[in-house]
């Protein structure tokens, strides 16, 4: 609770609660820490502990944190009834060249088509373009060469699907398997790194 400047109390986890009620979508933590007339640390503070409320509590509904913004959410445990209610039908699963393609940005973004298409040695296009109208991945740029080509990076809905506030908190991929060259001395695979992300 704060007094706010008109004289009346403020109730901080009631004022998150609607405002992210309301909106529908995330929610930026300078936005909120800004309706509530406090510092950015203060509302995410605020933020957290409504969370774990919510958790502590085993309410259907939860607040998930994405890059630097927050979302109210229901909770995955009850899709199947959310489902049933709304007469929902499951997405179209992934196939196996999306999933692939969509590995490829996210470990390494920002990237180009080119540099996709160069690890997996396929033309991406269509792929590409299905991810993006799916709001997995987005435009994120170009780069600065002849041709100036787009730059391609994941979204907030991909953060949203996979459960995770950030990019960096995807599992780190597995190491090459070593190559023994022709005098029995063994080399790390080539790295992606390696390629030129054009």
């Amino acid at each position: 609770m704060s007094e706010a400047t008109n004289g009346e109390t403020v109730n901080y986890s009631a004022a998150i609660e609607a405002i992210l009620f309301a909106s529908g979508a995330s929610v930026e933590t300078g936005r909120i820490a800004q309706a509530l007339g406090v510092t950015a640390d203060e509302a995410r503070q605020h933020i957290e502990a409504l969370a774990k409320a919510y958790n502590d509590a085993d309410r259907g509904i939860t607040i998930i944190k994405l890059k630097d913004s927050y979302q109210m959410v229901s909770r995955k445990a009850y899709a199947p009834q959310i489902r049933t209610v709304m007469d929902l039908r499951r997405n179209t699963p992934l196939s196996q060249a999306a999933l692939e393609v969509l590995a490829v940005v996210a470990y390494n973004q920002p990237v180009t088509k080119a540099f996709v298409e160069q690890v997996r040695g396929v033309d991406c296009s269509g792929v590409i373009g299905s991810l993006t109208s799916k709001d997995l991945i987005e435009e994120k740029g170009r780069l600065e060469l002849p041709g100036r080509p787009l730059l391609y990076g994941t979204t907030e809905n991909f953060l949203r699907c996979f459960n995770i506030s950030s990019p960096e908190e995807l599992p780190p991929l597995p190491e090459e398997p070593k190559e023994e060259t022709a005098d029995g001395k063994e080399t790390e695979g080539k790295q992606a790194e390696d390629n030129p992300a054009v």
